[in-house]
């Protein structure tokens, strides 16, 4: 009895053990994610502006609170600059990125972008408000003896930006492709503001000086597996609170912004991981 019982335990083990190794070789190992990509890029913008009020106040060295209506804008590319003198003078971009290479092509970036915001000279503009305890409403031309404005070493757009990335086509080899990429962030502007008011003029220093949302639509070129170009479109929107002047005075004004840009850098592929 206790021979047959013995027999029937030994014969249970040994079918449970096989049937649990039979399973074992059947359930698939789960495959393990690629290697997400990190990516550096360089290059350079063209930029539009829309118009916009421009708020001046000072009640401590001066005695003026008053507003530029509708004052327009232009850019300074300065691409003939790029090798005549030094990269950084004209209007620059540069991107830090990394992509998950998850199933859903995603990735973030570091975005910054030195565009040149100067307020046009000459120009008709109305004027509102008190200067000296006079009040004022009246057209004026933008110059020197009155206003001369502009983030000439940048507006200084920096973002934070979600990519979305869609593989149009790649070769057999992985060495060449082309991809869309979109992209939506937002951030910081810094601007370093150069004005003349009331024939006074300052450079100012960098500072933090409002904030900034938009989105970028682009296509990568990558070549020879580590490199890529990719020329872009941007759109802003741009809202400088708090921006230095002259004496104790601050400005504030807000615009959107397009943008055409040409960047180029490399990548590195950290691979696809085992299974």
């Amino acid at each position: 009895m206790i021979k047959s019982a013995v027999f029937k335990l030994v014969t249970v083990v040994l079918v449970s053990g096989a049937w649990s190794s039979a399973i074992a070789q059947e359930a698939p190992k789960p495959e393990k994610k690629h290697g997400g990509t990190f990516y550096f890029a360089w290059g350079y913008n063209k930029d539009w502006f829309t118009r916009s009020d421009l708020h001046f106040e000072d009640h401590v060295t001066d005695d003026y609170d008053f507003i530029v209506h509708d004052a327009a804008a232009h850019d300074n590319p300065s691409l003939d600059k790029i090798f005549a003198s030094d990269v950084s003078v004209p209007q620059y971009n540069y991107r830090f990125g990394y992509y998950f290479n998850d199933s859903h092509n995603l990735g973030v970036e570091i975005n910054f972008d030195h565009a040149k915001y100067i307020v046009t000279h000459d120009q008709r503009v109305h004027v509102t408000g008190t200067i000296r305890g006079t009040p004022v409403d009246a057209d004026t031309l933008i110059r020197e003896e009155f206003l001369l404005f502009e983030h000439t070493n940048g507006a200084n757009f920096l973002m934070v930006n979600l990519l979305k990335r869609q593989e149009l086509v790649t070769s057999k080899n992985g060495k060449q492709g082309l991809a869309v990429i979109a992209k939506v962030g937002a951030g910081m502007v810094i601007p370093k503001t150069d004005v003349t008011l009331f024939g006074e003029r300052r450079d100012n220093v960098f500072h933090v000086a409002g904030y900034i949302t938009g989105i970028e639509a682009a296509i990568r070129w990558h070549f020879l597996k580590s490199f890529f170009l990719e020329p872009a479109v941007k759109g802003v929107y741009a809202n400088y609170l708090n921006v230095l002047t002259v004496g104790s005075a601050r400005a504030n004004h807000h615009f959107f912004a397009s943008e055409v840009i040409v960047t180029g850098g490399f990548q590195l592929n950290f691979g696809k991981k085992d299974k």
